[in-house]
């Protein structure tokens, strides 16, 4: 999978600022703590990938944004088979998790879990302490303190500048 390929893609539509609290250093801290709970949830990493790229890729605002994870779903379909590869049950997972990643839920597939709690782990940068008891997993709740850091630092992933962004 070429994800440079497809955030290319993604920001042709992007309405947002790219390194704003909703775009790309967010969705790669997504990304890193998406791929430490995989592993220890037994997810499907490329499903956590993609989630990290999809979830806010169609937001048109920075506060409450109803429908903006089912628009970022659809964006997905719209790039599977050309850009990423992924059976039916696993882009099954990718859209569940990018549709319903704000409604608060924590029972689901292991996959969506991570998926869910990747996100979570970063809502510092927004003003908001993450509550345990909104986290889907243990291993999500062994790494609160690391990525609440990160996230409140504003710490960018080097796949931002190395992968995603390299000319």
């Amino acid at each position: 999978m070429d994800e440079a390929a497809i955030i290319r893609e993604i920001l042709k539509d992007y309405v947002l600022p790219v390194r704003g609290y909703h775009g790309l250093d967010h969705w790669a801290r997504v990304r890193e703590n998406g791929l430490l709970i995989a592993g220890k949830v037994g997810a499907n990493e490329d499903v956590v990938k993609l989630f990290a790229l999809f979830h806010d890729s169609r937001r048109i605002g920075e506060q409450r944004d109803k429908g903006h994870g089912q628009r970022g779903g659809e964006l997905a379909r719209m790039l599977r088979w050309t850009l990423f590869e992924l059976g039916d049950q696993e882009f099954d997972l990718l859209y569940h998790a990018c549709a319903l990643h704000t409604d608060g839920l924590t029972d689901a597939d292991p996959t969506i879990q991570a998926c869910w709690d990747a996100d979570r782990l970063d809502l510092g940068r927004c003003g908001i302490t993450v509550r345990p008891s909104l986290l889907c997993t243990d291993a999500a709740r062994r790494i609160m303190k690391w990525a609440n850091e990160r996230s409140l630092t504003g710490y960018v992933p080097p796949i931002v500048d190395n992968v995603w962004l390299k000319e």
